[in-house]
């Protein structure tokens, strides 16, 4: 199964991502996860993205292309794969279309801005592995400790308020049309983000009519 998820930044895209990962045997695909990783590694795409990513803004396409085109040609794809945070832009997913790379859903998780900017006030992320928390839904066992790794815990400068309402600003005008994209191809489903993580993936399941 070939999966986009669609949603505003912080709708738990990465959260529900990794649980069908798991349980349907396919690599996840964040180009956040891989733009921090660049980020923090200082390669020239990293340099690149660096600004962009803290100030909320979209990174520019060929960046993200580029970074893509790399991770799908790698063996682990071959039976399917989960795109998360791509394609951003219907410029975005134009090119994906035109590289070939396939898609059988894209699945939108719709949630209101106010819950979002709640949300994300509570999000942690790991300084060294990149995993994320949060401190009410899916706290850490050991407050600000990685459970994966044992590193520390820390607000990402992309989860500060003033910016999550900046990011929320580009999703509206940059991504949400992607759902008319999608939806005009007949490849759109939607569900409403419930009050649990559990209640939410019950619901994606229903939505793609597979039982994990």
């Amino acid at each position: 199964m070939k999966l986009i998820l669609l949603g505003a930044p912080g709708a738990g895209k990465g959260t529900q991502a990794e649980i069908l990962s798991k349980k349907l045997g396919i690599p996840t695909i964040s180009t956040g996860n891989i733009l921090r990783a660049a980020i923090k590694n200082g390669t020239p795409v990293g340099l690149k993205a660096k600004a962009y990513v803290e100030s909320g803004a979209l990174v520019p396409d060929e960046v993200i292309i580029g970074i893509m085109a790399e991770r799908l040609a790698e063996g682990d794809c071959a039976k399917g794969y989960i795109l998360d945070g791509m394609p951003r832009t219907i410029p975005q997913a134009e090119a994906l279309e035109a590289a070939g790379v396939g898609i059988d859903c894209a699945l939108s998780i719709e949630i209101a801005d106010e819950t979002i900017i709640e949300r994300m006030s509570g999000r942690r992320t790991c300084t060294s592995c990149g995993a994320t928390y949060h401190v009410v839904s899916a706290p850490p066992k050991t407050e600000g400790v990685c459970d994966n790794c044992g590193a520390e815990l820390t607000i990402r400068k992309d989860d500060a308020p003033e910016t999550v309402k900046s990011r929320l600003e580009v999703y509206h005008k940059e991504t949400e049309p992607l759902k008319a994209f999608y939806e005009a191809r007949g490849k759109l489903k939607s569900v409403e983000n419930q009050p649990t993580i559990e209640a939410t993936t019950a619901e994606i399941e229903k939505a793609l009519g597979i039982t994990l």
